[in-house]
């Protein structure tokens, strides 16, 4: 009976076309990204309580927090539930929110960092191309997965257009942080790249994933929140 169950679960898995993971790395992958959540809920009781009532700054620093409070908790969903098409929904909702957190991290350092028409420019485009990955998400995630990930690192990387302002407000730990973030999360899509091959390497892509978050929220905490 329960040879005929797991035959039943892996035929719904291939239908729906998710990844065959364990139901250890399963429970390993919401419980990691669950501490992410849990993290990230910190961070913007944090981020309210100590940053400037401005509406800019509150505004800023609430798309910020959400965006990444959303990956987290949709990530926890969607490794948490069980292979059926609610699965499915929430595996395509977890890749959109990592553009969403993508834009949603640039927001608060181009709005009070950067600033001016550099800053607004840049978050412009930043959030246009985000939400053009998004939209290819929902059309065929799997068609497009080289084209997301390409966009992923892409749009992360963007900074580098805005290297100058950056340097003129942040000091040296700051940017060591900001860069520091962005390289474990490049090291994370490679990882989640070969994940499909290796037990447990998704968690290990969720760790790397929790750890840049905690970087750059500090870079966030130490200065756009105080400017």
């Amino acid at each position: 009976m329960e040879g005929i169950k797991q035959l039943a679960t892996a035929k719904r898995r291939a239908l729906l076309n998710l990844p065959s993971y364990s139901l250890g790395e399963e429970i390993w992958n919401a419980v990691s990204h669950g501490i992410g959540a849990g993290l990230s809920v910190a961070a913007l009781v944090l981020l309210m309580v100590f940053t400037p009532k401005t509406p800019v700054h509150i505004f800023s620093l609430l798309v910020y927090s959400i965006s990444m409070i959303l990956l987290y908790v949709i990530s926890t969903l969607y490794h948490a539930l069980p292979v059926t098409k609610g699965k499915k929904i929430f595996q395509i909702l977890d890749h959109c929110t990592i553009f969403f957190m993508i834009a949603g991290t640039y927001t608060p350092m181009l709005l009070l960092c950067v600033k001016g028409i550099t800053g607004w420019v840049m978050l412009g485009v930043v959030w246009a191309a985000s939400i053009i990955g998004i939209v290819f998400n929902v059309i065929d995630m799997k068609r497009y997965r080289n084209f997301s990930m390409a966009c992923y690192i892409c749009i992360g990387w963007s900074c580098v257009f805005i290297i100058k302002p950056l340097v003129e407000n942040l000091n040296a730990l700051q940017l060591c942080l900001l860069v520091g973030g962005g390289v474990l999360y490049t090291i994370g899509a490679v990882i989640y790249a070969k994940g499909k091959k290796f037990a447990y390497m998704h968690t290990l892509f969720h760790v790397f994933v929790v750890a840049a978050s905690v970087m750059q929220f500090f870079v966030v905490f130490t200065v756009v929140a105080f400017i």
